[in-house]
Parts: structure tokens; C-alpha cells; sequence
């Protein structure tokens, strides 16, 4: 079975092709023979009732010298390729959501979109651990600074962070009693026009921020510490955390099965758990990364394991969400 992919995705040639997941996702897909297109989000409009793109065809090689090569170019509407990859980076701003408008729009067309565009809108990375209570650590969500205080005078030690945030931008760890907490408060909230999420600490943090793969519901058996910088609380290797690949552990699968239905049930192919100790602090949808490093690791095909789920559903298109 011939099968073309398209790539929306950031440009592809300012790619870390080392650490990059969509990178692997190509190189797992040509090396099937199946066909690339690629695409950015300037590329796609709607003319004629039908959400199209500007495509070019791509080859990818494994070589930081020079890792793709543009082939012929097409203006076609995305119901005629096999399934559109969602891989776009945040920030998570309105262009973003008008680019999930346009998506869904071709996903009622027939088109298959991973992750499905209504569940990148409904599924805040933050907020969507709400679902799982059972999972999470202490939390609050507010632009309040009473409601932090006393959420603190409550849990001592405490992280806060913005709700659109990503790569550990805008996370403070701040500790009881710290006079600075009011303005942190400003910051984040915009003097109490936005809201943000507060958390208890977790001291677990130590050992590293957890990133936990989920293929189609099923977590991948081996997850990846990040470990923070010394000096820092922030477990993102855009902080300069370190990386250290180790099995899942039983509580990590356990919080595995508790996400992984309803990941499935809202379209969400591909996703990662962020886990700290024994609690789930994230669920990334958006464009998750981690596979190259976990692949190199413990010789596995993540990106495989993904097209299999994809391959499943344009064979059988009765399974799609509607």
C-alpha cells in the first residue's frame, strides 16, 4: 500500500535533527517507502469549501550536514493525502487555534489528522491533568493572590507556572515565606488578568522529570529522566536538565492506564506524560519529543510504533473520531 504523509511543522531547517521527534517520524515513514509532504502553518488556507496546502515533496537523510532535499512542489486539498501530521511547536496562540479550525475542517472532509485538532484545543497541557486527580499532586488554578497564599500556607514549598507556557518558560519554585512571591503573582497572572497553575513541590524533582511516551494509549516501556541543572527546579532540557533513559516503574504505568483510554477515546495518537515522582504534572499533545533519545537508548522504533497506530486507521477509516 502506497501511503503519502504530510508534515506540518515548523521550518525544517532549523531542526535539532539529534533530539527531534518529528525528524524521526519522517526517517520511520520513508524508510517504509511510503511519501512525504511537507508543510508549514503559512502554507495551508481554505478556498472552495476545502482546507488546501501549498506541499512540497521531501527526502530526509540522517546527517546534520544536510538532512532534507526538497522535491516538487503541489497545491492540493489535505483530504488527498493518506494523514496530516500535527507537529507544530507553541506557542499556543490564536494563530495556533485557527490552524486546529483548519485542520478540523479537513479532518470532516475525511482527512486524518494526528493528533486529532479538537483535542489540541480542548486538551490544555496543563489543565487536561485535571482529568486525573487520582494522578496529580496537590493543585491549584487561579489569578488570585489569596488563593496562592493560602495554598501555600497550606503546602509550604510550591511551583508556579503559566498555563501556556512550554521548555520550563515562566516556572518558579517559590518557598514559604519568600518575599517575592506577590510579584511572581503579577507576573504570571498579568496583575490578575490571567490564570495560573499552582502545584506543591515535589522533592522527587531530584531524580528527574519524567517523560513518559504514549502510542496510541500505551505507554512506551521506557521512559526519560530529565535531570535539572544544579541550581535549578526545572526539569526541561531546554534548562539545561541532563537526560537519563530508564524503564517505567509500576506507579508510572499505573498513571499510564489511567490517561492512556482517554487519550485513545479523544484522538490523541501521540502524547507524553510528564511524571515527578509519584505524580503526573503535564500531558503534552502538541508536538512531543523524546523519541530519538529513548530509540538510541534501548533500540527501540517509537516512531514504528506510532505509523503502525496510523497505518491501522487509514486501512480501516471506520475507527476515526467523527
Amino acid at each position: 500500500m502506497s501511503i503519502e504523509l504530510g508534515f506540518l511543522m515548523d521550518p525544517i531547517g532549523s531542526i535539532n535533527i539529534k533530539k527531534d521527534s518529528t525528524f524521526a517520524m519522517m526517517l520511520a515513514a520513508q524508510r517504509r517507502g511510503w511519501s512525504l509532504a511537507y508543510l508549514e502553518p503559512g502554507d495551508l488556507f481554505l478556498s472552495e469549501g476545502r482546507t488546501q496546502a501549498r506541499l512540497r515533496a521531501v527526502t530526509v537523510t540522517d546527517d546534520p550536514r544536510g538532512w532534507y532535499r526538497f522535491g516538487a512542489e503541489s497545491t492540493r486539498a489535505l483530504t488527498e493525502l493518506d494523514a496530516v501530521l500535527m507537529r507544530q511547536d507553541p506557542p499556543f496562540d490564536m494563530d495556533y487555534v485557527f490552524t486546529t479550525y483548519l485542520l478540523e475542517h479537513a479532518q470532516r472532509g475525511g482527512a486524518l489528522v494526528v493528533n486529532d485538532p479538537r483535542a489540541l484545543r480542548d486538551c490544555n497541557e496543563k489543565l487536561f491533568t485535571a482529568e486525573f486527580p487520582q494522578c496529580t499532586p496537590p493543585t491549584l488554578v487561579t489569578r488570585r493572590l489569596a488563593d496562592i497564599r493560602a495554598f501555600q500556607a497550606t503546602h509550604g514549598t510550591i511551583i508556579l507556572k503559566p498555563l501556556d507556557g512550554m521548555g520550563g518558560s515562566g516556572v518558579f519554585r517559590v518557598e514559604a515565606g519568600d518575599p517575592n512571591l506577590s510579584v511572581i503573582v503579577e507576573l504570571l497572572t498579568n496583575r490578575g488578568r490571567r490564570l495560573c497553575m499552582v502545584q506543591r513541590f515535589i522533592p522527587e524533582i531530584g531524580a528527574g522529570d519524567k517523560r513518559i511516551l504514549m502510542v496510541d494509549g500505551t505507554p512506551v516501556p521506557y521512559c526519560l529522566a530529565r535531570i535539572p541543572a544544579p541550581g535549578e527546579a526545572r526539569g526541561n532540557l531546554a534548562a539545561g536538565a541532563t537526560a537519563h533513559g530508564q524503564p517505567l516503574s509500576a506507579r508510572d504505568h499505573w498513571i499510564a492506564g489511567q490517561v492512556g483510554p482517554q487519550l485513545r477515546a479523544r484522538g490523541i495518537l501521540f502524547a507524553g506524560l510528564d511524571v515527578i515522582g509519584d505524580y503526573l504534572t503535564e500531558i503534552n499533545v502538541t508536538s512531543p519529543t523524546c523519541i530519538r533519545e529513548l530509540d538510541a537508548g534501548f533500540g527501540l522504533d517509537i516512531a514504528g510504533d506510532l505509523l503502525d497506530a496510523i497505518a491501522e486507521r487509514i486501512a480501516a477509516p471506520a475507527v476515526r473520531r467523527p
